[in-house]
């Protein structure tokens, strides 16, 4: 069975949560605050640090059942998720069997937005939206929010390419009654090589969450840091079931298509351009596996389809797809009918 683990607080015991405000961790009990240097120093002092197996890794796969570290209850999972909470106790756990090895995070982008802002943001978003049911944003829904560390590729990549084409520029004048056109013509050859940074691609399979993260991109990279389990504590986590081998078509084909983008770009004061060879040969390339922060809200109608609200956990952009109440439009609806009556009635009187 997969490690599960929850960080403890060094004074008293308690659990710890990560506080994307002052990007510490909390002790809710005894109220201390601790660093990750902290934190990782009390545990390397409590018992040696044991470095997972590849087999413990494939196990990690697979299992779907744990047991709480602190009250012993059975934690169901999906088999991606590598951090959510006990629903009995409400103690954060880390299932950390399911990020050693080669599921092991280069880096994490922490949360910045701590709930209570997520929570006003998303009220006073929500509540703009004239028609959408009010039990969408009630104490239930409320709730239901939850921060989410989802997986990603990030590749780092350096190109090279060539481009060669025809040239036109015409010039027109006009002397008398004659007008004259000149067309001048040029063979183009373009040379240069390219570092593309941060290119984001999906780790997870699951649609909707797929769907969720794309409609707040972009994330601020350049301000992840290295991985440590303690950032997960109070958030749940993914853990990606995409290897980049399954995105190495997809990401050559960007990266290719990008530095011929940047090479046309180099040519201007034409009137027409033709190319007629283009090639890019990836160089170097860096990938790098990222957990990226997001609120989000879910919501099922009496159809069971599910509707959604996701929050960026760093820069706040928001997206979703909001349920329509049919009894609110219809009231609003209503209301329209009625003045539109009232108006016509009113023209009819003095016609």
């Amino acid at each position: 069975m997969a490690d599960v683990l929850t960080h403890h607080c060094p004074n008293c015991g308690g659990p710890l949560t990560f506080n994307p405000s002052d990007q510490k961790f909390h002790c809710d009990y005894c109220l201390s605050i601790f660093t990750v240097e902290d934190i990782e120093q009390f545990e390397a002092k409590e018992k040696p640090t044991a470095e997972a197996t590849s087999s413990e890794t494939d196990r990690a796969k697979d299992v779907d059942l744990f047991l709480c570290p602190s009250c012993g209850a059975q934690i169901v999972t999906d088999h991606t998720t590598a951090a959510t909470y006990c629903y009995f106790c409400h103690n954060p756990v880390v299932l950390s069997g399911r990020l050693t090895g080669a599921f092991l995070p280069n880096k994490v982008l922490p949360f910045k937005i701590d709930r209570k802002k997520a929570v006003d943001d998303f009220l006073t978003w929500s509540q703009k939206k004239r028609f959408v049911p009010k039990d969408f944003f009630n104490e239930q829904q409320i709730e239901k929010m939850t921060g989410v560390y989802f997986p990603y590729w990030v590749v780092d990549a350096e190109t090279a390419g060539s481009l060669t084409g025809k040239g036109t520029s015409l010039r027109v004048w006009v002397v008398g009654d004659i007008e004259y056109t000149e067309t001048k013509v040029y063979q183009i050859f373009r040379q240069g090589k390219a570092k593309i940074h941060q290119l984001t691609k999906n780790a997870l399979t699951k649609n909707l969450q797929q769907k969720m993260v794309e409609g707040v991109q972009p994330f601020p990279i350049d301000q992840a840091v290295d991985f440590h389990t303690e950032y997960l504590a109070g958030f749940q986590a993914e853990k990606r079931d995409i290897e980049i081998t399954e995105l190495a078509e997809q990401i050559d084909h960007e990266l290719t298509e990008y530095t011929k983008d940047l090479l046309r770009d180099t040519i201007a004061g034409y009137t027409t351009f033709t190319p007629n060879n283009q090639s890019v040969t990836v160089e170097k390339q860096d990938n790098h596996y990222m957990l990226l922060p997001v609120w989000l809200v879910t919501y099922q109608d009496s159809a069971n389809k599910t509707y959604y609200y996701a929050m960026n956990g760093q820069t706040g952009k928001v997206s979703g797809v909001l349920p329509i109440s049919n009894k609110r439009l219809g009231l609003f609806s209503g209301g329209i009918f009625f003045v539109l009556l009232i108006i016509a009635l009113i023209v009819g009187y003095f016609i």
